[in-house]
């Protein structure tokens, strides 16, 4: 068998896996949804069943548009796009080569995008992201992707064509790129999307300040995002790496959470850099992205010839890494998150003690209710997608105990008796 037969099989059974987990999930939640309340209302508990089903159902169209994207491509596409660009240049015509099949699959794809903001999301009351306003996020997007983008793709393919063992400094180079790009994000890349503002609660600003300095973490400055211009729902980051740290605070947060709780919200993540989280991503990453680069570095020349690409050009190298580097992250992702969700119990425990455990108990349970999160997922869901453990074993961990009936009036009683 063709490396690209052998190849087109791997992708299809990613393809196939993707898809059948998403129906057993969607099949569990049509389920769950309507049988006994956990943690929510009723009403609330079966609305959010109905956002998580047809959320769902567009990953299964959105699996089966990415597998067709993969065929036209892996087909006819590549061989297509390489002879319609006729420029001499092999840096130059990588750039445009990369540039015109990232721009072919976005715009395959917008609709997506476009369906979950302003039909979706806009049926669950999430959205609060105008037309105009989604518009501009799209066009800055694709400014940052024209501009800093194409340098990448630029320094990328002068490694591949000037330096023998590119794929090891091609690696490196990518690596140390997104290190950087974690260091700026806050304060460069993050304000041409949100506007941030120092936060304005001197007393809570001091509360924070205190929270940091017990755990040894240096920030340097607290600030409030207008997340609400675009979402409703409630979050919190510490972003950057080194002197660029700071702590984001949602403006939705601040309005849903009394201050203790926000406290245990702030305290859970400065858990995660107690514990060098960041930095044990950072390196899981690093390994991954080697083993990618080291792949791609000993594909045999058949595989480009069969789809027709010279295997000496960059931009046949970094097409290869857009459309397979997919497949090779989905079989890593069920021990990443497996990970991160021994992490996020780690950074639980942190924050408990930091802030109280019943304070970061009723954040968790506010923060379900507000981004109407369905608290129950099939088995094989959890151990692909969830980088975080399940609400209700987070919950567990932190001395929740449900009510008998599962109400609403049980949840209030445990959230009630924690204030007092």
């Amino acid at each position: 068998m063709s490396t690209l037969g052998i190849v087109s099989i791997l992708y299809g059974v990613y393809i196939l896996m993707k898809l059948y987990i998403s129906v057993m999930q969607a099949g569990f939640v049509a389920k769950a949804k309507d049988g006994k309340p956990v943690l929510m209302m009723p009403s609330k508990f079966f609305k959010a069943g109905r956002y998580a089903l047809k959320r769902e159902r567009i990953a299964i169209v959105e699996a089966l548009v990415e597998y067709l994207l993969f065929i036209f491509w892996m087909g006819w596409g590549l061989r297509w796009l390489h002879g319609a660009i006729d420029i001499e240049d092999p840096l130059l015509k990588s750039v445009v080569f990369i540039d015109l099949l990232v721009a072919f699959n976005y715009l395959a794809t917008l609709p997506f995008d476009i369906y979950r903001k302003f039909v979706l999301d806009e049926e669950f009351g999430f959205n609060r992201s105008s037309p105009t306003l989604f518009l501009m996020d799209q066009i800055k997007i694709a400014l940052l992707f024209l501009t800093l983008g194409s340098l990448v793709i630029y320094g990328v393919s002068w490694i591949i064509l000037h330096i023998e063992n590119w794929w090891f400094w091609g690696f490196l180079f990518l690596f140390l790129l997104i290190i950087l790009i974690n260091m700026v994000y806050p304060t460069l890349i993050a304000p041409l999307f949100n506007r941030f503002t120092p936060l304005e609660d001197r007393e809570l600003e001091e509360e924070i300040g205190e929270l940091l300095e017990r755990s040894g973490f240096k920030s340097n400055g607290v600030y409030v995002i207008d997340s609400s211009l675009r979402d409703t729902r409630l979050n919190a980051y510490f972003g950057g790496l080194g002197r660029t740290k700071r702590v984001v605070l949602f403006d939705t947060l601040l309005e849903k959470l009394e201050r203790k709780e926000l406290l245990a919200v702030l305290g859970h993540e400065l858990g995660h850099f107690r514990h060098g989280d960041i930095y044990k991503n950072i390196f899981m990453l690093g390994v991954l992205f080697f083993a990618l680069f080291f792949l791609l570095g000993h594909l045999p020349p058949s595989l480009y010839e069969a789809v027709g690409l010279p295997p000496e050009a960059p931009h046949s190298v970094i097409a290869l890494f857009l459309l397979l580097s997919p497949l090779f992250f989905f079989f890593f992702m069920p021990l990443i998150n497996f990970v991160s969700r021994r992490n996020e119990f780690e950074a639980d425990r942190y924050g408990s003690e930091l802030a109280g455990r019943g304070n970061l108990r009723n954040a968790l349970l506010k923060l379900v209710e507000e981004n109407t999160h369905f608290p129950l997922s099939h088995p094989l869901y959890i151990f692909f997608y969830y980088s975080h453990p399940p609400i209700l074993e987070r919950l567990k961990a932190l001395g929740f105990q449900e009510g008998e009936d599962g109400t609403e009036e049980a949840l209030r009683e445990e959230l009630e008796s924690d204030h007092r």
